[in-house]
């Protein structure tokens, strides 16, 4: 499918292999699926769904239900960035990397071999986007007119991504950081 210059196609892919070589780093980034999808692009915003958001998206893909489409973008070296789909994805890598539990319980690793399976074999619907960066830019805004309701900020940090913007963020942006513990109250 096209639409405008964006090449967009679907995909089916297996949660097994998105949280394959799955990573959280300050410094590093965020990345999974064996390394080649940076789940955190510089455009992205940090974590914000709260427990109970999060929750969600583990009991949806534990009740095979559908979960909501996820956009990557595909780049000239055959990896990908995360378009839309953070918070889910993150959500589940966090979940089968055991760092929470579902109603503060059950992890993944004590969850029965087939209860793992199937959330390994879970098929996520993504959507794989490819087109120049004024097009990712342009479909990033249109498809982030719903959920969590991006920032003026965040849409600003969207379209001057770079490498100065990476670096602010890890001192204003992240949580816990030194200027949203002391200052957070001040930010809006």
């Amino acid at each position: 499918m096209k639409l405008g210059g964006m090449r967009i196609k679907l995909e089916h892919i297996p949660i097994g292999k998105v949280v394959a070589g799955y990573f959280d780093d300050a410094e590093k980034g965020c990345r999974g699926y064996g390394g080649k999808l940076n789940i955190r692009p510089a455009f992205q915003r940090e974590f914000v769904y709260s427990g109970k958001q999060r929750d969600k998206v583990i009991e949806t893909v534990k009740k095979n239900f559908p979960l909501n489409v996820m956009y990557w973008v595909k780049n000239s070296d055959g990896t990908f960035e995360m378009l839309d789909g953070q918070q889910r994805t993150i959500s589940i890598c966090q979940y089968y990397n055991c760092d929470f539990a579902l109603d503060d319980r059950r992890t993944f690793d004590i969850l029965t071999e087939k209860e793992q399976k199937d959330f390994l074999n879970y098929k996520l619907m993504i959507y794989i986007c490819e087109g120049d960066d004024s097009e990712k830019l342009d479909w990033f805004e249109t498809i982030n007119i719903a959920g969590e309701k991006l920032t003026e900020q965040e849409m600003r940090n969207a379209i001057f991504a770079s490498e100065w913007l990476s670096d602010a963020k890890k001192y204003f942006s992240k949580p816990n950081c030194f200027a949203q513990t002391e200052y957070g109250k001040y930010l809006s």
